[in-house]
């Protein structure tokens, strides 16, 4: 695998991990909504 690939499966994980996967740590809620100020629910 190149650095290039290792950087485009980096930035995926990221997104993933910031703007969908909700955190029971949290409040079920996705880390973006809390800097965004949004009460929304997690994505189903």
């Amino acid at each position: 695998m190149s650095l290039d690939g290792v950087r485009a499966r980096l930035k995926d994980w990221r997104r993933d991990y910031n703007e969908f996967r909700p955190h029971s740590a949290i409040g079920n809620k996705v880390p973006i909504s809390l800097m965004n100020g949004s009460s929304a629910p997690p994505p189903t």
